[in-house]
């Protein structure tokens, strides 16, 4: 696959310092909500979770070689058993089972990296990755619409006007601003929409005030801090999940092949990149944060920008270190309202559908065909219902998301169904 050109930095080229301080802000600005939000939920420590998701993205970085610019931020598919843990072993069997899924990543990347790769290529062709894509990117599209019309579980007009002005003032700057501010509109969207948020009365800012300026977040170590326990149950109920964010991982990496004009799964290699989700996760497990996954978020604000540069992610990395110690700047960021963070997830999302809708258009699949028609269609709908899969029971429970479930009827579907129907012969 060739380079694509109509880039503005490539993977490899290094931007001037203060454009990637810019670039770099805008990509912590984008992936800080959801990031934080997963411990919020779990009842785990947020400068933890940002902490590790910097030092993850950082280990990612260095594993695949520098080669793949992605985010590695908290993972939303674990939040259900990690819930069910803190209420029976606390953090001890989270720990283990966050651990659990960073060791099922390492052993399937120790099996990629011996059998080869030339098999996804066979499992994976356009007809699948397209749809597959759009999924990823419509999939979230009920959490942006649920934060950008929601406040407290309740339908709030400020909440819907801010995120509308957001995503309007986002798509302004996205196409009107040329130079430096021409690169980082989804900062500027996110700065207005928060300035506007403030205005209507939906920024909190009293923890802001007293938020000390140094805070040292609260590691919780395990097998430093706890006695050393072996949590099975954590570890049953946590490493099955890790094969469904695998699927989640290939989609990934289909769509920043395709944003790149790489084949990511050849060089660096597969079994580099699930060696690089798992370290960073084993790494959250051992000073207390919750699993971690690249983000689709940060993906999407590369597409707009078309910064494709990984020094940039390097950057946003180190600033999520360095806020995870600075409270009054994490603070800030952690008041950042949802109709902000939905009104431009509107966009980024939408973008990373528009990437598999790319990828159909541009392999001129014909739909005039029902093989095509029927793998498409299941995919979607399946997809973006998240017509998920749920076995067990009380605190043992594994759900496979519909992402995971369309990914893999894609595939089945790919290799079963005929070239042609019956009646099309």
């Amino acid at each position: 696959m060739e380079m694509k050109r109509d880039v503005v930095l490539d993977v490899n080229e290094k931007p001037g310092f203060w454009q990637w301080i810019g670039l770099s802000l805008q990509h912590m600005f984008s992936m800080f909500g959801s990031t934080v939000l997963v411990p919020l939920l779990v009842g785990l420590n947020p400068g933890i979770a940002l902490f590790s998701s910097g030092v993850g993205t950082l280990l990612h970085i260095l594993i695949t070689k520098r080669q793949i610019p992605a985010y590695m931020g908290s993972s939303f598919a674990f939040i259900i058993p990690m819930v069910a843990l803190m209420k029976t072993t606390g953090y001890p069997g989270v720990a283990t089972g966050v651990i659990s899924v960073g060791i099922v990543y390492l052993i399937v990347a120790a099996i990629v990296g011996f059998i080869g790769t030339e098999w996804i290529e066979k499992l994976l062709p356009p007809i699948v990755v397209g749809p597959i894509i759009m999924v990823i990117g419509l999939s979230l599209s009920g959490s942006a619409a649920q934060s950008a019309t929601l406040l407290n579980g309740k339908y709030d007009i400020r909440v819907f006007l801010v995120a509308m002005v957001t995503l309007g003032v986002t798509i302004f700057f996205n196409m009107y601003l040329r130079g430096f501010l021409g690169l980082i509109p989804i900062l500027l969207g996110i700065i207005t929409g928060y300035l506007l948020a403030i205005v209507v009365g939906l920024v909190d800012l009293k923890p802001v005030a007293d938020a000390a300026w140094f805070a040292l977040p609260k590691f919780d170590i395990p097998f430093v801090d706890y006695t050393p326990i072996m949590h099975w149950g954590a570890v049953l109920v946590m490493a099955p999940i890790a094969l469904v964010t695998i699927t989640e991982h290939l989609g990934h990496l289909m769509v920043l092949d395709n944003l790149t004009g790489r084949d990511y799964i050849k060089n660096p290699g597969l079994h580099r990149t699930l060696a690089g989700d798992g370290a960073a996760s084993l790494f959250a497990g051992l000073v207390g944060g919750p699993s971690v996954t690249s983000y689709g978020e940060n993906i999407g604000v590369m597409a707009i920008t078309k910064v494709h540069s990984v020094y940039v992610l390097i950057g946003a990395a180190i600033f999520a270190i360095l806020f995870s110690f600075v409270g009054k700047l994490s603070a800030v960021i952690q008041s950042i309202p949802g109709a902000v963070t939905g009104g431009v997830s509107f966009l980024l999302f939408g973008v990373i559908a528009a990437s598999g809708l790319r990828i159909i258009v541009e392999n001129k699949l014909d739909f005039n065909l029902k093989r095509n028609l029927m793998i498409t269609s299941s995919v979607l709908v399946i997809g973006i219902g998240n017509a998920y899969l749920q076995t067990g029971h009380g605190n043992n429970i594994v759900q496979f998301s519909g992402v995971a479930i369309a990914t893999v009827l894609g595939i089945v579907l790919n290799l079963i169904l005929p070239e042609k129907a019956a009646s099309e012969k």
